[in-house]
């Protein structure tokens, strides 16, 4: 099988200094500040990016060292495919969030709304455009019974080393 490797473009700087505490989704974020470094390579690409008032950050859980094919999510108390789940403890450690783009100062990126753990390296970032990515949905599985409880729920350092 083929290696594949990424290379950072930046880093996400959020008040939430470890796993553990933080808001396990962006809808339990609302509010929260956060901001990212673009490395200069990788700065002229922001070209454009004021236009959207919100982003799509794919990152790599850099604090996620082990996987599992059968995770306990959050706010759950059965085993589940890790694939349907967006648990850290993955095969790829990936992360993808959609935030709000307050503002853009060289390059810096002012954000809401976060729920990534600082010094996160980011991969990637997308505008996020509701004609292109709102879908209706007829099912969403085990999680209807645990969007109830979101609210402004907070990781419970479940998965840090899982």
């Amino acid at each position: 099988m083929e290696t594949i490797a990424y290379r950072p473009i930046g880093i996400v700087h959020s008040p939430h200094k470890a796993p553990k505490g933080s808001p396990i989704q962006p809808t339990a974020a609302a509010g929260i500040a956060g901001r990212i470094e673009i490395y200069p390579e990788f700065a002229g690409g922001l070209a454009d990016l004021a236009g959207f008032s919100h982003i799509y950050l794919i990152y790599h859980f850099h604090l996620s060292k082990k996987f599992s094919l059968k995770v306990k999510p959050f706010l759950d108390d059965h085993r589940r495919g890790v694939f349907a789940t967006r648990a850290p403890s993955r095969p790829n450690p990936i992360g993808v969030s959609v935030v709000r783009l307050v503002g853009i100062a060289g390059p810096t990126l002012r954000i809401q709304d976060v729920d990534v753990v600082d010094n996160t390296p980011l991969l990637d970032i997308k505008p996020y455009v509701p004609a292109f990515d709102v879908h209706p949905v007829e099912k969403i599985g085990w999680i209807g019974e645990t969007t109830r409880k979101i609210g402004d729920a907070r990781d419970d350092g479940r998965f840090t080393d899982a």
